[in-house]
């Protein structure tokens, strides 16, 4: 991870750790990378969304009068997920996305994910190249001048309103699902932010009788008590209207979290066991194989190999999941959270989408999201961030590492321990898994107090 961009974008506190003249050039650099090789005079293409942050408006103006600014066309998508920008950028030959949001933080982050041409994340040495600009390394980018060429005359950018493309991709998403919903009662928790409009809209296109959550932003309540980070609410409203099941996604709707008709929370790891064994049921499971990260629950691991599905883990971040999958042909990966990928269908998380595979697997199958998430038994878990002076220290310490062994030894096959470095704060993370919760608390507790103990 470089100094401004993490795994999920360039994000922190609206106009203090990202501010109007980052966006700007950030859009400059952009405008300017991408203009580099056109030729017969077409300028570079680059599509921008946004999510509902009251922020969100000005980095989006900011972002425009970079790329205009540096020769590029500004394509704006308005209000609208990250996934569909995604989308947007890999099927209309547009040479990058730029999606503003800051996900599930509260509305006074905000951020900035670059997307490539091809639906991907952009690519670390483009990542780096944008950071170098931000921090005035105009040598880095082989620039002998002050500052990078502003456009002139005919060359200057034009900002274009570009909804139909936003358009297209409720079109897309109604075009996925194999059977109508006609006859299912739906909750969707639209956590005031990207998909407000969109999910309703393509539930409703496809039948189903809907009932909806966080669907009136004001710009100041994006992911406030609702959404994919306070599902709670969607669990009452399920359960109380008795509907056949709920989907709550998060600020820019790359993650999906589901309630069955119980109220049991389906999360990230349910959903890719339901998908995952359908999957590979169907015959479109490649490799046999579906992509976790780390934080996956051992749950998942064991009633995946006795449905004879296999799993590889990544780091934690979708980012990784995704590489993971396109080195290696996978067609389903994700995460814990509710950042699933289907690369059949996008290169991103996209909650949307998730939500339309959930329903398709209990269609066909003509079971309830609760029957097919029983054979999975999610076993506790107990998480605790210790602050810490060096995480290399931690890491390079032999007590420490042999009270982990220790633990690991205590619980054998029946659960586990992970510790891991946090990649933006001085933090580091201790997980146990076991069968039941004391048991976890016991083993996190007693590697975190040996970290406090020594001072490390």
């Amino acid at each position: 991870m470089g100094k401004y961009f993490g795994t999920d974008g360039f994000r922190g506190q609206a106009n203090a750790d990202i501010t109007v003249e980052h966006a700007f050039k950030v859009g400059r650099f952009i405008g300017w990378y991408f203009g580099r090789n056109q030729r017969g005079g077409r300028h570079a293409k680059i599509v921008i969304g946004k999510d509902t942050r009251r922020s969100s408006y000005m980095l989006e103006y900011a972002l425009a009068a970079g790329l205009t600014a540096s020769g590029a066309d500004a394509y704006l998508l308005h209000v609208t997920t990250t996934p569909s920008v995604s989308y947007v950028a890999r099927t209309e030959d547009f040479d990058c996305g730029i999606m503003i949001s800051a996900s599930h933080n509260p509305y006074c982050d905000n951020g900035i994910k670059l997307i490539a041409g091809s639906g991907e994340k952009m690519d670390e040495k483009t990542i780096g190249l944008v950071e170098a600009y931000l921090d005035g390394d105009l040598e880095a980018l082989e620039v002998h001048e002050a500052d990078l060429p502003l456009a002139q005359r005919d060359a200057i950018g034009c900002a274009v309103d570009y909804s139909a493309g936003r358009n297209r991709y409720v079109g897309y998403l109604i075009s996925l699902a194999t059977r109508s919903y006609q006859g299912k009662r739906i909750g969707l928790d639209c956590a005031n932010g990207s998909a407000w409009m969109i999910a309703k809209n393509v539930f409703d296109a496809l039948g189903a009788k809907t009932y909806v959550l966080g669907a009136q932003p004001d710009g100041l309540n994006i992911n406030l008590d609702v959404g994919s980070t306070h599902i709670e609410h969607l669990r009452a409203f399920v359960m109380e209207n008795k509907l056949d099941a709920g989907f709550a996604f998060d600020g820019d709707a790359d993650r999906c979290i589901a309630v069955d008709e119980t109220g049991r929370v389906i999360d990230g790891d349910l959903i890719l066991y339901i998908c995952g064994t359908y999957m590979k049921d169907c015959g479109e499971l490649a490799g046999n194989t579906v992509v976790t990260t780390v934080m996956s629950n051992i749950g998942l691991y064991r009633a995946l190999r006795e449905a004879g599905v296999a799993s590889v883990q990544t780091k934690v971040g979708d980012k990784y999941v995704q590489e993971c999958m396109a080195q290696n042909g996978y067609r389903l990966g994700g995460e814990q959270s509710g950042h699933i990928i289907f690369s059949k269908y996008a290169c991103t998380g996209d909650g949307i989408l998730t939500a339309l595979m959930l329903m398709q697997v209990m269609l066909e199958r003509k079971m309830t999201l609760s029957q097919l998430a029983r054979p999975v038994t999610i076993y506790p878990q107990v998480l605790k961030n210790v602050r810490v002076r060096d995480k290399a220290a931690v890491r390079a310490d032999a007590d420490v590492a042999a009270a982990i062994a220790r633990a690991e030894q205590s619980l054998g096959d029946t659960g586990r321990i992970l510790v891991r470095e946090s990649g933006t704060e001085p933090v580091v993370r201790v997980m146990a898994e076991a069968p039941d919760k004391e048991t976890c608390q016991a083993h996190v507790d007693a590697i975190a107090a040996l970290m406090v103990q020594k001072g490390l």
